[in-house]
């Protein structure tokens, strides 16, 4: 059911969260919903207590037989009642001789209403049960009964406020250990135990399957979903005064998100083998260019699905879409930018496609959510404007005024988010300062931005690295050759040594910089989320133009033992006697750099410290700086000195002591290699005058204690404990 209020309904709207409740001292029930729900709640329940109203005012008859029918229930009936809902039972309440029991306050959760009312209901039960106390010490009955009542409403009252201070602290338990604390962190209620996501039928059918887990077990009917035509998208996480509510559990990656990324395994391997074959300069302009525009598409896609919990047929057509324009950019990749029969318009064209229906899912979406309409429309004109420019830029002349108005389009499209999220921290930060003309227009367009979308932490480290699995993945197929002579020869062990430099890369990448890990980077601050976000394209990119160059280099036959007849046709035809510097400099500097950005996204998170290590964090990515200088360097070496194999097995063996330092440095001196014995010991150093010492150790002895006092500054012989 929509969650829109119908004239004359007499169900209220679903909730898209669970609902929770509690009385205030007038007697009046308050509904505690979250943001996209309190607007449609307060519709209806404030229509109903129009009508209830109006009903009061006229003459109550009631006969003996409806007092009958009343108070005589079945056994169905009691169940029913037991479980129905707050909202599902406002129909019994209205019929009831207390109508000050409808729901008449609507509030979200979290907000300062929330908190004043749950503060004024508990301090009002304080007094009460005190007052009870002193008047009536020892007394049963009814003043018991009522005594059970205020105790009852003082404990719901107590573990809503311990719910909404404690955030859902012990829920997040999962994403604090893996990604570390926030302390600006909230969750939202789930007390239905349902997956994020998840949103019940209605109020009572919420209720009603709110068993216990072993109930719902032994149902196999328990949890039944099925996949509707199209859902109102629901903000996942969203920043709301200072603080990131979001659901508690963790969020998975979609299955079409995965079938997606099979579409970039075909734009990487056409990227990176005509890279290969024309190892210049416009080579290289032409995949930075269709490179970020196939990023771009693939980085709207995780925002979305990050942003909103959608799930629907729509939106996997939505998804068929994108990757469609992504199939005809790839397929007009390789000519963009030639001189005889250029694709440029072609490959605009599906991109433009792609944005431009990414702007109008934007748009469609403020109209539907208006908690985050702002944002969305801001996000839409930031595609919009671009798009303008890229069209423009396919009835211009190349090199220069095309390129000119294709660089800035492309900046805009890669700044565009970040740039609605300056616009967000701009209005919030100077409407809360006040002071000038400009936080004059702030206060004017903060009310817009209260709510803002945030992305969800998991889903977004699991898309990056899914993406940087895809190019470690494309550099094991680019060593790849087919064999017809002697399978063991010079190829194979160029192949062999690529093949282990990017197990080392994924080493380091996954089980050195992404473990271990006290807070992320995205957790960790603004400034090295952005860095962290930022560094990912590069590395990804010259990860590729490295690994390009490796596919040559490895079928090169420039040393002994490497013969063009052992090797298929298909591959023979690419083996050259004479390595062009072109294929050296893609391979050394892109591996170079690579690895500086690398350890520049290690940077960025805060890592957990050991006791006592070897080599601290600083000193080993400084170490990753001069292996990086050195391997570019060796671009510069004449090739009768270093041959492709010499080249390949310097390179995997400065990218090998990158990991070995890593391994030994991050370990403790007290560690043992072998077995489970030993481990990393703390050691405390004090220093004191020898006098003091014995002064300390003969009070303990006489079991005096210790006195803070008398260690401290004294004679010139220094004396050092070690524990």
């Amino acid at each position: 059911m929509d969650s829109r209020t119908r004239k004359g309904s007499s169900t209220p709207p679903a909730a898209r969260r669970a609902l929770s409740e509690f009385t205030l001292p007038d007697g009046r029930r308050v509904l505690v919903g979250s943001p996209e729900d309190a607007a449609a709640l307060r519709s209806w329940y404030g229509a109903r207590g129009a009508a209830a109203a109006t009903a009061a005012a006229r003459p109550k008859q009631q006969t003996k037989t409806d007092e009958a029918t009343q108070t005589t229930t079945t056994d169905d009936d009691k169940t029913a009642t037991a479980t129905a809902t707050p909202a599902a039972r406002d129909d019994d309440s209205d019929n009831s001789n207390n109508n000050s029991s409808r729901v008449e306050v609507v509030v979200v959760h979290g907000s300062d209403e929330h908190r004043e009312l749950l503060d004024r209901t508990r301090s009002h039960a304080h007094a009460r049960r005190e007052e009870l106390r002193r008047r009536h010490d020892g007394a049963a009955g009814e003043l018991l009964d009522e005594w059970e009542g205020l105790s009852a409403q003082l404990r719901d009252v107590a573990a809503q406020m311990e719910r909404l201070a404690d955030h859902g602290g012990g829920k997040l338990n999962a994403t604090f250990s893996k990604f570390g604390y926030g302390a600006h962190v909230r969750t939202y209620g789930d007390e239905s135990g349902g997956k994020e996501g998840e949103e019940p039928a209605s109020s009572a059918a919420s209720t009603l399957s709110g068993g216990t887990a072993a109930a719902d077990w032994g149902d196999r009917r328990a949890g039944g979903a099925t996949m509707k035509l199209f859902r109102r998208p629901v903000v996942k996480q969203y920043f709301h005064r200072g603080l990131l509510w979001r659901a508690s559990a963790l969020t998975e990656v979609m299955s079409f998100e995965l079938f997606l990324d099979l579409v970039y395994v075909g734009i990487l391997h056409v990227n990176g083998e005509h890279l290969s074959e024309s190892p210049d300069g416009a080579e290289l302009l032409r995949f930075v260019v269709t490179f970020c525009m196939g990023w771009k598409i693939w980085a709207d896609v995780a925002q979305i699905v990050s942003w909103f919990d959608i799930d629907d047929v729509a939106q996997r057509v939505e998804i068929l879409f994108l990757m469609a324009c992504l199939v005809g950019m790839t397929t007009n990749m390789i000519s963009t930018f030639h001189e005889g029969h250029d694709t440029f318009a072609y490959l605009v064209g599906f991109y433009v496609a792609a944005r431009l229906f990414m702007a109008a899912y934007l748009v469609l979406t403020a109209v539907l959510v208006p908690l985050v309409r702002a944002t969305m429309l801001a996000s839409a004109v930031a595609i919009v404007v671009p798009a303008a420019l890229w069209v423009a830029s396919t009835a211009l002349e190349m090199p220069r005024r095309r390129l000119g108005l294709v660089f800035v389009a492309l900046v805009l499209d890669l700044l565009g988010s970040g740039l609605v999220m300056l616009l967000y921290r701009w209005s919030t930060a100077a409407a809360a300062s006040g002071r000038g003309r400009l936080g004059v227009l702030s206060r004017r367009v903060a009310p817009h931005f209260e709510f803002y979308p945030a992305i969800n932490i998991e889903h977004k480290v699991e898309r990056t690295n899914a993406f940087v699995s895809l190019v470690f993945g494309y550099s094991v197929v680019a060593i790849l050759f087919q064999n017809q002579g002697d399978g063991l020869n010079a190829f194979f062990g160029k192949a062999i040594l690529g093949l282990v430099q990017a197990y080392i890369f994924n080493w380091l990448y996954f089980d050195v910089d992404a473990s271990n890990i006290h807070v992320h980077a995205i957790r960790r601050s603004s400034k090295h989320y952005i860095i962290w976000l930022m560094a990912h394209l590069p590395f990804i990119m010259s990860y590729t133009v490295a690994t390009a160059g490796l596919s040559k280099l490895v079928v090169a036959s420039d040393v002994a033992d490497a013969s063009p007849k052992d090797l298929t046709s298909t591959y023979a035809h690419r083996s050259e006697a004479h390595v062009p510097l072109g294929i050296r400099l893609f391979y050394c500097v892109g591996l170079s750099l690579s690895l500086v950005l690398m350890g520049l996204i290690s940077y960025c998170h805060e890592h957990k410290l050991p006791p006592t290590r070897r080599v601290p964090k600083r000193l080993r990515l400084a170490n990753r700086a001069l292996v990086a200088a050195a391997i570019a360097a060796l671009a510069a070496v004449p090739e009768d000195s270093l041959t492709s194999l010499g080249l390949v097995a310097a390179t995997t063996g400065m990218v090998a002591w990158v990991l070995l330092v890593e391994t030994w440095g991050r370990s403790c001196p007290e560690e043992t290699w072998i077995g489970e014995d030993g481990g990393c010991k703390r050691r405390y150093l004090a220093r004191c005058s020898r006098r003091r010492l014995e002064e300390v150790v003969r009070g303990e002895e006489e079991g005096e204690g210790y006195a803070p006092a008398a260690v401290g500054m004294g004679d010139e012989k220094r004396a050092a404990a070690a524990v």
